[in-house]
């Protein structure tokens, strides 16, 4: 299975100069990195695309411990969830993927389309303003609605207050409920769908759209007859990136009381103490996964990012829109930024200010500097892996050197809660061999050396996150020409010597790109942190999930607030990007 973090390199590489959408970028016309040329039998170059296999089968331990638990007995516990509740695990699972992956193809498309083709007040303002929901996770937003939109919320307490109205007196959406948490998603998840829609109508061909206007084709019907389908493996992209982080979502269905799959895994490991069956579970949700991958590029078939053959396509003269044509699409493009970003954010700065977090001192300071130095250490990790794996790639280009980046970049596809089963449950038979060897020969009990540590949560980070900085890293050295090591080489300078007088300082920002998005991503990362983190190690991440899990959203504002805060430096970055 190709990782979902490819799908965006294809659409957004011209303009993007460092990380073009790492987030979301997938293999749909690899391009690739220019190859260094090595002669025949060069073992320098060999050294290198070992390394980079041991990082690689490193990263995959994990997810082949959770394929590999398929096959083990899980004492009784399987079919008892297969009675019980597997099945609303997989309805709710599924009816929630198809409902975000409905609502972000609406939502993505239509202010796609309205910013790209359409000029109308606000519009530049708008275009950078619709990835903001980007920097909101999902369990945040769920816990900010559900405080204010619940029973018992400030809302309908207002309502009640306001009219007289009994409970049995008036009808209100139920937020607790699936369709809620799917709402909720699509508010945060959109962005990529907008993001991949917006370079694919501003690529396309102009003269595809005068042509059409020209045999006297209307506005709508030139959008649907002729935009949609070149635009169409952008928003097959862009929506099964919505489904693969909707399955790994595990803060927001929880709150939400949404059963699915990702909770079903943390119910049946740590409440029926059963830790076959969810690695079982995790397999499953793995499979479903691949599924959705493997539906996007059947839907997308042989289509591939269109854009004018010249690759000099003239910019889409937009449509001035004016009246209440104008007033529409603002509303339109600026509803999903308000519902998404403004209103959650505007609300958790209101209780930090006149709330906050009770530990905020040097307690505080303890979950931000955990938070920091898991994401800034996974980061630096993470860039240093991708330039090993993108540089043996230079070196020894082939089908070996690109089936070891392939497998790099699969665990972005993998639900953070399915990393985290297939890290402890090697390093915790790890842990009892040496602790069994050394009570056997010398009486000594090691305890757990790995399991719960510092060193197994970064290891679900890096498994998580290292196609984030493999494709952003990659993106940076395609734009490096072979001529120039071929010039070092020729004055005399070793590879080691090319890769760091030469290579380095030119790749940096496209370094500092993946850096940031790693360190973003990380920030907000709960489902691993949850079951891999050390006893009595908390995150920012860790510190809103306990609060708000108690009704203690006031309190858990400031926290959340700062994971929002961090979240909108990829956005800056991107937006900065696409201007360009």
């Amino acid at each position: 299975m190709t990782i979902i973090v490819g799908l965006l390199a294809p659409t957004c590489r011209r303009v993007y100069e460092g990380a073009v959408m790492v987030r979301g970028t997938g293999q749909m016309v690899d391009e690739g990195v220019p190859a260094a040329r090595p002669a025949r039998g060069d073992r320098g170059a060999f050294l290198w695309l070992v390394m980079a296999g041991a990082v690689v089968a490193l990263v995959a331990l994990p997810i082949a411990t959770v394929v590999a638990h398929v096959f083990i007995p899980s004492e009784g516990v399987w079919p008892q969830l297969l009675e019980t509740v597997l099945p609303l695990y997989l309805r709710n699972t599924i009816l929630l993927a198809a409902l975000v992956a409905a609502l972000t193809v609406v939502i993505g498309v239509t202010t796609g389309w309205l910013v790209a083709t359409c000029e109308f007040p606000g519009r530049r303002t708008l275009e950078w303003a619709l990835m903001l929901p980007m920097a909101m996770p999902g369990y945040v937003i769920a816990y900010v609605a559900f405080d204010r939109l619940s029973y018992w919320g400030p809302v309908q307490s207002g309502l009640r207050a306001t009219f007289g109205w009994g409970r049995d007196d008036y009808w209100f959406p139920q937020i607790g409920s699936l369709p809620g948490a799917a709402l909720l998603l699509g508010l945060v998840l959109y962005p990529y769908v907008y993001l991949l829609c917006r370079v694919a109508f501003l690529r396309q061909s102009a003269r595809m759209i005068e042509a059409a206007r020209a045999l006297g084709v209307g506005p709508f019907e030139a959008f649907r007859r002729v935009a949609l389908p070149i635009a169409w493996p952008a928003i097959a992209a862009g929506a099964a990136f919505a489904v693969m982080e909707t399955i790994a979502d595990y803060g927001t269905v929880l709150h939400l009381g949404v059963q699915t799959l990702s909770t079903g895994i943390f119910r049946t490991w740590f409440a029926r103490g059963a830790p076959v069956a969810a690695a079982q579970l995790a397999a499953l949700l793995l499979g479903l996964a691949a599924l959705g991958f493997m539906a996007e590029r059947a839907l997308r078939g042989r289509r591939r990012f269109a854009s004018d053959p010249s690759g000099r396509a003239p910019e889409i003269r937009r449509a001035r829109l004016r009246g209440g044509r104008a007033l529409g699409a603002a509303l339109v493009c600026a509803a999903p930024v308000l519902l998404g970003f403004v209103l959650p954010a505007a609300e958790l700065l209101r209780l930090a200010i006149i709330a906050g977090d009770p530990l905020f001192g040097a307690r505080f300071a303890g979950f931000a500097l955990n938070s920091l130095g898991m994401a800034a250490g996974t980061a630096a990790a993470l860039v240093g892996a991708a330039v090993l794996i993108v540089q043996a790639r230079r070196l020894l280009p082939g089908r070996l050197a690109e089936a070891v980046a392939g497998f790099a970049s699969f665990g972005y596809a993998v639900p953070g809660a399915v990393i985290a089963l297939g890290v402890l449950i090697p390093l915790a038979a790890f842990d009892r061999a040496l602790d069994g060897a050394m009570q056997a020969l010398f009486g000594i009990s090691t305890g757990l050396l790995l399991t719960g540590s510092i060193a197994a949560l970064l290891l679900a980070y890096m498994v998580r996150f290292l196609a984030i900085a493999l494709r952003s890293v990659e993106a940076a050295f395609a734009r490096i020409p072979p001529s120039l090591e071929e010039a070092a080489r020729a004055l005399g300078a070793s590879r080691r010597e090319v890769l760091w007088r030469v290579h380095l300082p030119m790749v940096r920002g496209g370094l500092l790109s993946a850096a940031i998005f790693v360190f973003a991503d990380v920030m907000k990362e709960l489902p691993a942190t949850l079951i891999v983190r050390p006893f009595d190690f908390d995150t920012l991440a860790v510190r809103v999930f306990r609060l708000a899990s108690d009704g203690r959203l006031e309190q858990a504002s400031t926290a959340a607030l700062a994971i929002v805060v961090v979240g909108i430096l990829p956005v800056i970055l991107l937006s900065r990007a696409l201007n360009r």
